[in-house]
This record gives structure tokens, sequence and C-alpha cells, in this order.
């Protein structure tokens, strides 16, 4: 071992004033004690306490030899963290991307104003997002299924809109989901039952949904039970507090529409797709929304419609509306739906299904038609800011691949990677990875024993590389949303997908296209090291608090001279934090830097202008 000098001496000091023992004290934080009415967690609690004696103390974390270095050049000299202050009362639902006074100065053509425009610079907020008065800790899964505090989201103008259509009521001090939707209103089990008449449901064969204008998405909720995870996605407050109620209730959702640019999905991942009365124009713009859903949808997946125009002859009353337009309507998607070789499998009452042909090479030769136009772009998959087009995506000869169902897809070897499709990664690096993130899990699990318990429904994993984290944390109990920053070097989001897992692009400079307090637990590997030339490690923080729950935790994995600045930012935002080692010892420079956002609410006293 070598020696340090005195003044590096004072730096290791002086670090181990915060980076030191008592992991038992951590559970504690985790929220054992939760100050929450609802999912208290009491029970969970009490066991951790009445173990407390059996934990092992981490031992003191040495950095002398390895990272003497990097920890000498950190100036600490009596530096106090600046401290963020709440933000006005006001802000207790922004949305910084989707924020509605900014939207109406943007063109309503094509749902342009409905889209992503961030604010500048100079405009973002640099202050904490308080939570209502009244916020509690929702109902574990799967009771939040049905059940949602008011207080979480305090808006009653769905339970009057959609009263009749069974989508969502108000009851006392919650909110109540039936089941219902406009197109569904004998319950999503039923409409699920009719539509797995028709496509593999049952044996895992369709396992990733994305569904289109999914309000307060209670086909994605009813979905869980048949081990079928949808990514749903609405507009931001098209009907109030929609995908705001999905997210409460433990659903996958995001704020997004299909507007001008295409949405934030790799090509071929979705096994199928779905429109309940959405009231996307299908058949406008020459069919350029039917084709980035064609763009998504994996060959052989399915495509549902239901609603207008499907059954326009015996609706066109009811619907009040021509019965010539919507023929006409009608007309136009069957006549995009053979042009994107999509064979249409049933139309009964108002569903109508397709399926997407395994192979659009042979289909297209038996065609006559000269005015179907492919995309010229070489990468079907960079789609961040890119505009939408009126072209149909070519899918590769080994596109099909040989998928598994689920769950076997979870670790099968993805045909992207097969095919040798994903530079740098082969078939040994994939199972090299899925062993690594097997071991971090099972060390997260050590230090957070209630990561397994049901307390954390909504995951995000904010640098989701080729999915391992997730696969590794796989439970009934929690899904995770996979992100793949769009700087990456790779671009393994199509991997995820083929694993039987959901996630989205995105650039971490910016705010995600999310609600406050919808995830209950985020995790970064490497995401700081990831941005640090790119964009301030405090915006990317104060992102993560804005989204994180109350009593959520956070789990930063990265190098130590990294959390160390990270940990030093954090120490004026209201998590209580703990340094601890790589799970193979004090000498790797890798480190885990884990959190806990504390609980506090909007009042007088913690609210500023």
């Amino acid at each position: 071992m070598a020696k340090i000098s005195s003044a590096d001496g004072r730096t290791r000091s002086s670090l181990q004033i915060f980076i030191v023992v008592g992991l038992c004290c951590f559970f504690y934080i985790l929220g054992a004690w939760q100050r929450s009415g609802f999912g208290k967690g009491d029970s969970i609690a009490l066991q951790i306490t009445k173990s407390s004696e059996e934990c092992d103390i981490v031992p003191n974390l040495s950095f002398d030899t390895h990272h003497g270095g990097e920890v000498s050049n950190i100036d600490e000299a009596g530096s106090k963290p600046k401290v963020f202050k709440p933000c006005h009362t006001r802000y207790t639902d922004y949305t910084p991307c989707q924020d509605q006074r900014r939207a109406m100065a943007f063109p309503r053509e094509n749902m342009n104003y409905r889209e992503r425009h961030c604010p500048r610079e100079e405009k973002k907020l640099h202050c904490l997002i308080p939570a209502p008065k009244g916020y509690v800790t929702p109902f574990p899964w799967p009771k939040s299924r049905d059940y949602v505090p008011y207080a979480n989201a305090p808006y009653k103008s769905l339970t009057v809109e959609k009263a009749i259509q069974n989508w969502v009521q108000y009851e006392g001090n919650v909110f109540r989901f039936p089941g219902g939707g406009t197109q569904f209103p004998q319950g999503a089990e039923k409409y699920i039952d009719q539509l797995a008449s028709v496509i593999p449901i049952a044996d895992g064969t369709v396992r990733t949904l994305l569904d289109t204008g999914c309000g307060v998405a209670s086909l994605g909720a009813y979905l869980w039970s048949r081990n079928v995870i949808a990514m749903s996605f609405a507009p931001r407050d098209s009907h109030e507090a929609q995908v705001q109620f999905a997210l409460e209730r433990g659903v996958p959702a995001v704020i997004g529409v299909l507007g001008t640019i295409k949405v934030p999905y790799p090509s071929r991942a979705f096994d199928m797709a779905h429109c309940s009365r959405c009231l996307i124009p299908w058949g406008a713009n020459d069919g350029m929304y039917m084709m980035e859903v064609d763009r998504v949808l994996r060959p052989g997946g399915y495509w549902v419609l239901s609603g207008p125009p499907i059954n326009w002859e015996v609706n066109y009353k009811a619907w009040q509306r021509p019965k010539e337009e919507l023929e006409e309507e009608q007309r136009k998607i069957e006549e995009i739906a053979k042009q994107l070789c999509w064979e249409k499998r049933s139309q009964k009452a108002e569903i109508a299904i397709w399926q997407k042909t395994v192979d659009s090479e042979a289909c297209r030769s038996r065609q006559d038609d000269s005015s179907v136009k492919f995309c010229e772009s070489s990468d079907a998959d960079d789609v961040w800011y890119k505009k939408m087009e009126d072209c149909i995506t070519p899918s590769p000869k080994a596109s099909a691949g040989n998928l598994k169902p689920f769950p076997s897809r979870l670790y099968a070897i993805p045909p992207r990677i097969a095919s040798g499709s994903v530079p740098g990664v082969s078939s040994e690096t994939y199972q090299d990875d899925n062993k690594k993130w097997k071991k971090h899990v099972a060390a997260y699990k050590k230090i957070n024993r209630l990561l397994d318990s049901g307390r954390y429904r909504n995951i995000m994993d904010m640098n989701a590389g080729l999915g391992g984290f997730a696969a590794a944390i796989q439970s009934p109990k929690l899904w995770v949303m996979n992100v793949m920053p769009t700087i990456s070097e790779k671009n393994t989001l199509g991997v995820v997908y083929e694993r039987g897992l959901i996630g989205i692009y995105h650039d971490w400079c910016e705010a995600f296209s999310t609600y406050p307090r919808t995830y209950d637990l985020i995790h970064a590997n490497s995401l700081f090291s990831l941005y640090k030339d790119k964009c301030d490690a405090e915006d990317i923080l104060l992102e993560m608090d804005r989204i994180l729950r109350p009593e959520g935790a956070v789990i930063i994995r990265d190098e130590v001279d990294v959390l160390i600045k990270v940990k030093k930012l954090v120490g004026g935002m209201r998590w209580d934090t703990k340094l601890v080692d790589h799970e193979d010892g004090p000498l790797v420079p890798e480190k885990i830097l884990i959190a806990v956002k504390q609980y506090w609410v909007v009042d007088g006293n913690t609210t500023s202008t």
C-alpha cells in the first residue's frame, strides 16, 4: 500500500465524514416508517426493526491507493452545497416539455402543439417541485389498479366527462377505476377476451403492446395479469390527468401523441399496437400515422382498431357523423393497410384486427401498386425529433427472427444480437452482461430489502443498455421503464424490446415526458459520466427529483469521483444519501450512491416564488 501525503490524508479524512457505516439505519430511511396514510408498510417496518440486530455494518470505504488522485482534486474546503428551494405551488404538476401555456404558441395542425416543446435554458426551473397537500404513497399493486388516492391527482373532470363510459368514479377520498372504457363499457376483461379469440395473447407470443391514445390505460392495467406489458401514451390534458392517473395506478404510460415527429421507440419493437377510439385520423396525410405504427410493429405483429369508422354502417347515427365521411375513412384505412401488407384477420362489431405479414417482400412482389413509397433513411431507429414520413420502412429479411414467447425471450439471445446487427455486441457479451446485472441486483437487494417487497412498482432505468437491470429485477410486482439516452454509443433499445421489456429514447438534457412523482425507484448506471460534457448534472438531478415520489429511492452507479460531485449537489436537495462500495469490494473504483427522497408537501412555509 502506498503512503499518502498529509494533504491526501486530510482529504481522505474529510471524505470519511460522509462515507461511513450504517446500512441498517438506511432501511429506516428507505420508507419503513412512511408518513403516508396509504400503503403504509408498517408490517415491513416492524420486521426490519426486529431484524436490525442481524445487520452487518459496512466497513469504512477506502479510496487511498487507487483513487487518491481523483479524490485529491475535489475542492471541499468548507464549501457548502447550493440549497434548492421549493417551487411555487402552481408547479405541483409541472411537465416542462408539455407545458400547456407554452403549447398554445405552436401550430395546431397535425397536433404539433401537443408534442414536446421544452423550455429554453434561461426558462428552466431550478427549484424542487412540491407534492400537493395530503399526498400519500399509492396503494400497492394490484389494489392500485382500481384505486388512486384523490389527494395525489385531485382532478374530477374525467368523472364527469366520462361518467357513462366507466373510466373513473370519485368515491370519498379515492378515485375508483372500474375497468371500463369508451369502447369497452362491459369492462376491459371482456374486451381483452374478444381480442384473445383472434390474437395469441395467452401463450406469450404477444408480450409488448403500444396503446395509442390510452385514456387512463385500463387496457394496459388489465393486460398485466395476462403477462402483456403495454407502453401507453396520450397527450397532456386532452382529458385532464389521464396519463397521471395511469401512472398513479401503477401502469406504464408517458405523455405523447402521434403528430409531426416520430414516436420515440425503435423499429420492429411491439408485438401489437392498439387504438380504441383514440381519435387519430388514420387515413389522413397519405396514411402517415399507420406507416409510423408499421415502423414500430414487429413482422407478424397485430394492429387493433376499435371504434370509428369500423362498422360505420350500423353506428353512423350514434356517432353523429355523415355515413359518407365514415365510409371514405374506412376505405382509406383498408387501402393503406393493403399497401403495408397487413392482412385483415377479423372484423366483429366495432373491432377490426390486422396482422403485419412476416414476409413483406413476397407480399409486395404480388402487388401492382407503383404508388408505394419506401423510406430512404438507412437507420429506422434514428427517431429523436425526426419528422414523421409518409413512407414505408423496409424490414430486414432476418427481422422476424426466432423470437421466443415470453418469458423464455427474457434471457434468450435476441434476434438483433444473433444476426450481428448490433455492432460490438455478441452473444457472449450479452450473456456476460446478464451475469453482471444479476450480481449487481443481488447486491442491491442486500442494501435495500424493500426492493422485492412490492414497495416499488414504477421503476426507471435511466441508462438501460441491454436491459440487464430490468431483466434481473423482473417481477410481477413491478415494471421498468428502460430509457435509452440518445447520446449512447450503442443503440440497444431494440434488443430491450426483443427481451419482452419496454423502453423509450430520451435525452436527459431535457425533461422526461411524464408528470411529477410518477416513479418509485430510479436507477442510473454511468449516466453522469455519460452526460458530464453534455449538460449540467444539476439539471439532471432536479429532473430526477421531479419524477420521483416522496420517499422514493435512487440508485446511482458510477465512478467514485463522479459520485462525490453528485453527492455534493444532492446535499442541497431533500434527499438522504449513502455512498457504498461496489459489491466486489473497496478497491473497485465504481461505487454506488443510494438516496431516498424525503417526504414533504406544499404548505405556507415551504413554497417560494
